[in-house]
């Protein structure tokens, strides 16, 4: 049984990711924020082994509690844990990071890097089988990428949280990875000002000559997720059309 959270709509890497790992034959239980998310998610993922929504805003601890009472309320071993969300306020995107202020910078560290921390607390004591998890960065961690500003060092953060927690929770058997993916149109990246600028130049200097497609990822996703990665943890994998050689 795999956890997906992040699915906005059907443009999602998460949906992607979904798609991927129903595909091979893994049953979902997908979060969302609010009624509205989760009527947009039924009406997109109704053709997944969808078992169980449940309710989870990570910025509220009462509803993360929530989380892992209901998935241990359905009696069955979580293998997998898929972390696609991140969010910053619109202006500290398009501002100079110099100019960010204590409380954008806080809540992209809060809901982009902390709620995999917090997630892994309380799915990490489901998976008494060991399993997978796993999160979704961007190149902007490790260089600078003009226009992403606060969400680039909070993907920094939630890399080295992905690596310390791969560190605590492999005595356990669980595998701790990073998925990092080239730019993709979603709901979210639409928020970095000229998006389509670096779409163009992927699609000009990439070694694959093509931008990055939500199902690449997902079945990247659906790699770790399975055995045939039972020997890495701790890494992130490039999903970029080979972009992060340029």
């Amino acid at each position: 049984m795999a956890v997906v959270a992040g699915i906005a709509n059907k443009w999602s890497l998460a949906y992607g990711i979904a798609e991927s790992l129903s595909r091979e034959g893994a049953d979902l239980v997908l979060t969302y924020l609010n009624e509205k998310q989760r009527d947009t998610i039924e009406a997109c993922t109704g053709h997944l082994r969808v078992v169980k929504m449940l309710p989870c805003d990570v910025s509220k601890d009462e509803e993360l509690v929530g989380l892992g009472t209901g998935l241990a309320e359905l009696g069955r071993p979580v293998d997998a844990v898929v972390h696609s969300l991140a969010f910053a306020n619109r202006e500290d995107l398009s501002r100079p990071f110099v100019e960010t202020q204590r409380d954008g910078f806080l809540l992209a560290q809060n809901i982009s890097a902390y709620s995999f921390v917090a997630m892994a607390r309380v799915t990490a004591p489901l998976m008494n089988r060991g399993g997978s998890m796993m999160t979704l960065t961007y190149l902007g961690s490790v260089r600078v990428r003009p226009n992403y500003n606060v969400m680039g060092v909070a993907k920094a953060s939630l890399e080295a949280s992905m690596r310390y927690l791969a560190y605590d929770l492999g005595p356990q058997g669980i595998r701790v990875n990073a998925i990092s993916a080239g730019a993709v149109k979603t709901a979210s990246a639409r928020a970095v000002k000229d998006l389509s600028v670096i779409l163009d130049a992927t699609k000009e200097q990439a070694p694959l000559r093509h931008v990055t497609e939500a199902g690449e990822v997902g079945d990247t996703a659906a790699f770790l997720a399975s055995d045939l990665s039972r020997g890495i943890t701790g890494n992130v994998l490039y999903v970029d059309s080979g972009m992060q050689l340029i």
